[in-house]
């Protein structure tokens, strides 16, 4: 037989693991109204015979990478007493050895295996970050209640590629404009009104606990001290990124400042990128004023540094206003096509909130970007742009975790005492924000 008829192309795979889905969950739908059914008939007719295995709350992880944002609300559910499960995409995800008496992980699999558990999951709540509900191969389950979408880090909720949240019950959000572009989104495309509850930032709140923790008792120190100042480069991953476009350039410019370089690339680099990651790291190995970075753990390596240099990574955030100091960022044009951003006419928060906060390279600065780094650490102006940008972004410090729990319960409360076990997509939704 020839070989080439039995190829099947990626789009054409992804189309016919969608129909496959689409078609066990269907049955499996079928089979569950069959049991419940069953079991109404077994009991002879009484309200109470209703399903029992239903989970009042889901938290999905796509990414041990968001440990960060769902312990918070783990240690929540746990001091509260009451059970939570929690699904994760990583096998090594630190939630599973963290140890806990209301709070059950489980490694779900990874790519379609997880999907596919997703998609038939029976659930009263789901809390994710993941965007893409029922746009991509993660689909809206009959048996769950409400969708719940948290925010991984400050910043526009049309930060994500198109219809990313389209298909979500709530956002839970931590600024005003957050909400202002959900509604916007809404009006253009027609769609359902989802609920908003302003929560905060949960790894925000731990991360700012933890650096208090840290000062204390420290006499205030001035990192450069001795004039030799720590640079950490920090950028996010893709054909926009500082890395993709300026690599060897940027690194080389760097070194001859003669500061102490950190470049802590995002971890996605080493996956999507690792040709250039291999290049970069050979041509420019580990020395006395070089490291590169791979922590789990950004902690130490954004407390150690004197600036940060990042495109549009959302580290810039926590540099910013947890440590509270002042960043440069490549001025490179953000190519908003394929984001929801795209549909409104306003600019994005972020790209207002930039010069505040920041101070822009251009290429062609690299040849005197030791003056660059010097002028930005002594800009006495920025420090005004960190407290606009925490006013605006950074609603209820510390208490982000307990209002996120506080929604969760009264959602999953009021829907178990509506008498509803689903709640159609198709019914508009109130705002709470």
């Amino acid at each position: 037989m020839n070989p080439i008829l039995l190829y099947i192309d990626p789009g054409t795979g992804s189309m016919l693991f969608t129909i496959l889905i689409g078609a066990v969950s269907a049955g499996y739908f079928v089979f569950q109204k069959l049991k419940l059914k069953l079991k109404f008939v077994l009991s002879g007719g009484k309200a109470q015979a209703a399903d029992t295995e239903k989970i009042p709350y889901v938290i999905f992880s796509d990414s041990k990478r968001y440990w960060n944002v769902f312990k918070p609300v783990c240690d929540e559910f746990e001091k509260r007493g009451i059970d939570v499960e929690y699904w994760t995409m990583s096998e090594d995800d630190p939630a599973l050895k963290t140890e806990y008496s209301h709070v059950k992980a489980s490694f779900i699999g990874e790519g379609n295996k997880a999907f596919s558990k997703l998609n038939i999951m029976n659930a009263g709540v789901v809390l994710a970050t993941t965007p893409g509900l029922d746009v991509l191969q993660w689909k809206r389950s009959k048996n769950v209640n409400w969708y719940v979408h948290i925010l991984h880090q400050p910043g526009d909720t049309t930060f994500y590629r198109m219809f990313g949240l389209d298909h979500y019950d709530a956002v839970l959000i931590s600024g005003e404009y957050e909400e202002k572009q959900l509604r916007d989104i809404e009006a253009l495309r027609n769609i359902n009104r989802r609920e908003t509850f302003m929560t905060g930032i949960t790894y925000l709140d731990t991360m700012k606990k933890r650096y208090d923790d840290s000062v204390k008792g420290e006499a205030p120190s001035d990192h450069a001290s001795d004039g030799t100042k720590t640079v950490l480069l920090a950028p996010t991953w893709g054909d926009t990124a500082i890395l993709k476009r300026f690599g060897e350039k940027i690194i080389k410019a760097l070194i001859k400042t003669g500061y102490n370089i950190i470049i802590r690339p995002h971890p996605q680099s080493f996956t999507s990128e690792k040709e250039m990651m291999d290049s970069l790291q050979a041509k420019f190995p580990e020395s006395e004023k070089l490291h590169w970075n791979r922590d789990n753990d950004n902690f130490d390596v954004l407390k150690s540094a004197d600036i940060m240099i990042t495109d549009f990574s959302g580290v810039m955030f926590d540099y910013a206003l947890i440590f509270d100091r002042p960043f440069i960022y490549a001025d490179i044009e953000f190519d908003k096509s394929a984001y929801d951003a795209a549909w409104l006419e306003e600019d994005m928060w972020t790209l207002r909130i930039l010069p505040k906060i920041g101070i822009p390279l251009k290429e062609e600065d690299f040849d005197n970007i030791k003056e660059v780094i010097d002028r930005t650490v002594n800009d006495e102006t920025l420090a005004a742009g960190r407290d606009k940008a925490r006013a605006e972004t950074w609603s209820n410090p510390g208490e982000a975790a307990k209002l996120t729990v506080d929604y969760l319960v009264k959602k999953h409360d009021e829907l178990a005492g509506s008498g509803d076990d689903t709640v159609s997509e198709d019914t508009p939704q109130p705002a709470m924000g």
